[in-house]
């Protein structure tokens, strides 16, 4: 019996390689996206559910309900934003759909997509950085039957996949540089790996929580 797999922000760069990954592999038997917009695609496996409130999940409870493992790839950038503003999304957004996952489906495991620097003493100089760590904390609390921390450096985008934000530029202008960053695994990974480690992780249960780009590259060729 394959896996059942939800995933959040799939419109996104990351959120959609997660997608194609998921749809494609044999492993995963169903998948239900959750996003506030249409992804303009239909697949035998997917079940997009429209939700503009992610402060509030009641009516996604008998959704929620039998998921085996749920890929959270919803985030914003840091750039401009206050504290405050970032942790709301960040945080709070986060903790009460996880929170909600958990209650209904502790069985499941939960991957988490966060970034490298991360940290986890919720104590250092980067907003962005305190405030991952603080989330990755909280999740890994959580009681299911595990959780992940992805902290991917640089992600290639495969198979068509774009993003919608200043990071198209970014990969742009490094694509011809693609091969000789790919040489480094502990900085770089792309969206087909991630996706993959993402499978994998949720099948096998490895006992490393916190992985880095080094850990993701492993983890999806097992």
């Amino acid at each position: 019996m394959g896996l059942n797999v939800l995933i959040t922000g799939a419109t996104g760069m990351v959120g959609k390689g997660v997608l194609l990954e998921c749809l494609e592999s044999p492993a995963v038997t169903s998948v239900i996206a959750v996003h506030r917009r249409p992804l303009g695609m239909t697949h035998p496996k997917l079940r997009e559910i429209l939700h503009t409130d992610f402060t509030e999940f009641s009516a996604l409870e008998k959704s929620l309900a039998g998921i085996d493992a749920c890929f959270f790839c919803l985030g914003v950038s840091s750039v401009g934003m206050k504290e405050a503003d970032y942790a709301c999304i960040t945080y709070d957004v986060t903790l009460a759909f996880a929170g909600a996952l958990a209650r209904i489906s502790p069985q499941a495991v939960f991957c988490y997509v966060t970034g490298a620097g991360t940290d986890s003493t919720e104590k250092g100089a980067r907003m962005w950085a305190r405030v991952k760590g603080r989330t990755e904390n909280a999740l890994l609390k959580l009681p299911f039957k595990a959780a992940y921390m992805f902290r991917p450096a640089f992600i290639r985008p495969m198979k068509g996949v774009r993003s919608g934000t200043w990071y198209q530029f970014f990969i742009v202008l490094l694509s011809p540089l693609f091969p000789l960053i790919e040489a480094f695994p502990k900085v770089a990974t792309n969206s087909v790996k991630l996706g993959q480690a993402m499978i994998n992780a949720a099948l096998r249960t490895p006992e490393k929580r916190i992985l880095e780009s080094v850990d993701i590259n492993r983890l999806s060729q097992t």
